[in-house]
């Protein structure tokens, strides 16, 4: 057990080290990109499935509360929260839309949506930001090396794995890095 746990450590040890070396740039943009949207006025959606539905109410959450410094509440939006919108959704109309819809009803021009997905393969992630393209939302993908949404989304961050575990620590991390580098930008004195 200990060589499984030992390896598990390592093997996300090293994918964060890889990250800092190689993904500084694109998280960032991704940052500076959020930044902006709260200084003129818009918000973030953020939308996942599983455990990626967990990181986007976790993200939205330190948004919305705080996250190392007391400051103004900051407009994030988990889209995964609202248990009647998503099962009227993927009971009147399909499952693939449960996101989507709500961008439609909630999403203005000058807001971000954040996709997150692990496999970079969600249907219901993938609608969610097309809708957002459409509409004129800067659209960022929290995904990892594979599938569509890091090519569908106007700025990807693409954790370089396959292994969805450690890509799901990845994302985490970056959603840490994005609020801790967001409230630098509007809060730092």
């Amino acid at each position: 057990m200990k060589d499984i746990i030992r390896r598990a450590l390592m093997n996300s040890a090293e994918l964060h080290v890889r990250m800092a070396e190689t993904m500084t740039e694109d998280i960032s943009k991704a940052a500076g990109l959020i930044a902006r949207c709260f200084q003129f006025g818009g918000k973030l959606l953020l939308f996942g499935k599983g455990g990626s539905a967990a990181d986007a109410q976790h993200i939205a959450a330190e948004f919305i509360n705080r996250f190392t410094i007391e400051r103004a509440a900051l407009p994030a939006i988990a889209l995964t929260t609202d248990t009647s919108v998503l099962t009227s959704i993927a009971n009147d109309r399909v499952y693939d839309e449960i996101f989507s819809r709500q961008v439609e009803a909630l999403g203005r021009k000058g807001d971000v949506a954040l996709g997150i997905t692990t496999s970079g393969s969600s249907e219901n992630v993938l609608n969610g930001l097309f809708v957002a393209a459409e509409m004129g939302i800067i659209t960022i993908a929290l995904t990892g090396e594979l599938g569509r949404a890091g090519s569908l989304a106007d700025y990807a961050i693409r954790v370089p794995s396959r292994e969805v575990p450690r890509i799901q620590e990845a994302h985490i991390a970056i959603g840490h890095v994005l609020c801790e580098m967001v409230d630098y930008v509007l809060f730092h004195k």
